[in-house]
């Protein structure tokens, strides 16, 4: 039996569980801070395991990574690094679905050595941006031709028959991680420019975006798109952008959020016993009525959607928080993961886009589009949990069987990883719709 250690029972964790359990030969060992949940993944199967785990046990930790064939660390980004040094000692090869850290790329030497691979990024977003993208940037290239324009939209929302909230959204993951996404700075080439947008006004930096079989959204920018043009072997390319996807509405209420210094994640320990409008009253500097101070903090009206927005979300409401302490940030998560969160019988929805604008030989030109869109299953996983942790899956599999052998710190941009997870997540209902036309 290959051993595969998965650390880490939280809502992305279940495809990848069941995906491995259902290969014959490999016994799946769930550890995580709460063994109910773990016990939860495992159920009835015969090869799994379900463990407590402490992460900072550092000899629990090394003792189950010994006993392993591989490693999956669904854990916070934060202890990938710590996980990975466990697997140097033992020379274990492990996956995450995390971007790769500055410190897990310094491992890329030591992990060569140790003739093992560390594979990151390989989940939705990233993950399956990577994977898709480069199956064609590699098909263009063959074919004689360069990719001029590259852009690229992922967005993780309420299927359009459950978009009954006024932030059209809803929480399939972590409310603190989709908030803490907003605090990044965004930097893209458009035309040959580079366009920075610092984080206070990332936000108000949206354009709307009607993507064919899905709906009408908005786009803005998703971190730092530059590094792509070399990782994805684009150099000299003149349009580089990534994005992310939302319904029309959360980008303007999201400004006014952060304009209000809401996303703070600075800890503070006087929350308890606050109220949600004395809370909010906080970041106004107006002792009267509140949404007229709020709205005169914005420089707005009080009758916009955005404070009716806020009005809905509770911001208003004498309601005691139900934190004790915590941030700015982490309060506006708990006050929107009690009113967005999925209804039993909901699905979600993923819709990951890319635009090539290509050039060929004697000047012709070409666009392709390609377009997934996942949904969630109403009595099981979501769309979110599938297209996150069943590429993770796919590839620990190909990995205990040989068919990926590289060594070293990877995302999967490489053709030995991504030709054979794209094939068989295509078998799992996850594939794209690409359309090659003549551009304008």
């Amino acid at each position: 039996m290959k051993k595969v250690l998965v650390l880490g029972a939280g809502l992305v964790s279940r495809p990848l569980v069941h995906y491995l359990l259902d290969i014959s030969g490999i016994e799946v060992t769930v550890a995580s801070r709460t063994v109910s949940k773990a016990l939860a993944l495992i159920g009835e199967r015969a090869h799994g395991k379900a463990l407590t785990l402490l992460v900072d046990d550092e000899s629990a930790l090394d003792r189950l990574v010994k006993k392993s064939d591989l490693v999956v660390s669904l854990l916070p980004y934060a202890y990938h690094v710590k996980v990975a040094s466990h697997c140097l000692s033992h020379h274990k090869p492990m996956v995450t679905t995390s971007y790769v850290s500055k410190k897990m790329k310094a491992l890329d030497e030591n992990a060569r050595q140790a003739g093992v691979i560390f594979l990151n990024e390989c989940g939705l977003d990233p993950g399956i941006d990577h994977m898709s993208a480069m199956a064609i940037i590699n098909r263009v290239k063959k074919n004689g031709g360069k990719v001029t324009s590259f852009m690229s939209y992922c967005g993780g929302l309420p299927a359009p028959e459950a978009n009954d909230n006024p932030f059209g959204y809803k929480f399939s993951w972590s409310p603190k991680g989709v908030l803490m996404a907003g605090r990044n700075d965004g930097l893209y080439l458009r035309d040959g420019r580079k366009v920075a947008v610092p984080a206070e006004k990332l936000f108000g930096h949206r354009w709307a975006l009607t993507i064919k079989g899905a709906a009408e959204f908005e786009a803005y920018p998703n971190r730092d798109s530059l590094p792509y043009i070399e990782l994805y072997g684009l150099e000299g390319i003149r349009t580089m952008f990534r994005g992310t996807l939302r319904y029309p509405g959360w980008c303007e209420t999201l400004e006014a959020i952060a304009g209000l210094g809401l996303l703070d994640d600075t800890s503070r320990h006087d929350i308890a016993g606050m109220t949600a409008a004395s809370w909010l009253a906080e970041h106004t500097g107006g002792e009267d009525d509140l949404r007229a101070d709020v709205a005169a903090e914005l420089g707005t009206a009080e009758d916009t959607p955005v404070m009716d927005r806020f009005e809905w979300l509770g911001l208003f409401s004498d309601k005691p928080i139900a934190l004790s302490k915590g941030s700015d940030l982490d309060v506006l998560a708990e006050l929107m993961l009690a009113k967005m969160s999925y209804e039993p019988g909901e699905r979600d929805m993923i819709v990951l886009h890319h635009e090539f604008l290509t050039e060929y030989p004697k000047q012709s030109k070409q666009m392709i589009t390609s377009t997934l869109v996942a949904y969630g299953n109403p009595d099981g996983d979501s769309a979110m949990a599938r297209t996150v942790s069943l590429p993770a899956a796919v590839a620990v599999r190909n990995i205990l069987e040989g068919k990926i052998d590289l060594t070293g710190v990877h995302i999967p941009v490489h053709p030995a990883i991504y030709k054979p997870v794209l094939a068989e997540l295509k078998t799992l209902g996850i594939s794209f719709k690409e359309k090659t036309t003549r551009p304008a």
